[in-house]
């Protein structure tokens, strides 16, 4: 299977390492890459010679979250095509979040927004230094809607609020207390804090560690359908509102949106 967005390679012990890979576009989520990490997914949950997945991005940003352009033709759309696409969203966010592999994160750059989501649904993180991290959808008259069910499955609510509303930009050390990562290192040392996370499971039973998996997830902060479902719908209804109307098209144009401090 060929992919425009990603690239997987696979090497003899089993270790899948993939890659987002719009680097010129910093891994943003287009609709494209949407389709493609779903399918990616269930690739590898049906491909026993996985063992493990290391999920990066090429460039300089793991991702900077939905891409513009993607979320503009959502303000176009009418409201069947708006829950479509959220639903995609979801879809792609639960595949991930289910693979019966486990799934590092290797988080070599910045990340915001659905890039947030996307390190929710890792088993365990690993971020450099240096990097920033934000749920920003707020600032554009949106919500964390989708990617709601993880980070908060992540973080918990506590840590969570402290973040989730207020699209304010942490770093590294804080991504560590607020559990989005497990550790930050120097970016020398990103790979061998990358391959001390996958190692060990090349020692372990692949189908034990597949239930292990899918036990943790049912006796933790289990997310069911209904959350799911009304996490695509408090999206479709964000992107219907005024606010959000007003927050993309500030953006593209150039200057703040009406609500923001103009001084």
């Amino acid at each position: 299977m060929r992919f425009e967005t990603l690239e997987l390679t696979v090497d003899a012990r089993g270790v899948a390492v993939l890659t987002l890979n719009r680097p010129e576009k910093h891994n943003a989520l287009s609709a494209q890459m949407i389709a493609e990490l779903t399918q990616v997914a269930g690739q590898i949950a049906g491909d026993d010679a996985i063992r493990v997945v290391v999920l990066t991005g090429a460039g300089a940003s793991f991702c900077a979250g939905g891409d513009l352009g993607w979320m503009r033709d959502q303000m176009a759309a009418d409201g069947p095509a708006r829950a479509a696409e959220a639903r995609r969203l979801a879809d792609m966010l639960g595949a991930l979040n289910r693979l019966p592999k486990p799934l590092i994160g290797r988080i070599q750059g910045q990340a915001f927004g659905g890039g947030i989501g996307m390190m929710a649904v890792c088993d365990v993180a690993i971020g450099v230094d240096g990097a920033k991290f934000g749920l920003t959808e707020t600032r554009l008259g949106l919500i964390p809607a989708t990617i709601g069910p993880y980070v908060l499955a992540r973080m918990g609510e506590a840590m969570a609020r402290r973040v989730f509303m207020s699209a304010r930009v942490f770093g590294a050390a804080e991504a560590v207390t607020l559990g989005l990562l497990a550790r930050a290192v120097v970016p020398d040392d990103l790979d061998a804090a990358v391959e001390a996370e996958v190692a060990p499971y090349l020692a372990c039973a692949p189908g034990a560690v597949a239930q292990a998996k899918a036990l943790a997830q049912q006796l933790g902060s289990r997310i069911g359908p209904e959350a799911v479902e009304h996490s695509i719908a408090e999206l479709v209804a964000r992107w219907e509102s005024a606010e959000a109307a007003e927050g993309i098209a500030a953006f593209f144009e150039r200057r703040k949106p009406d609500w923001a401090d103009r001084g």
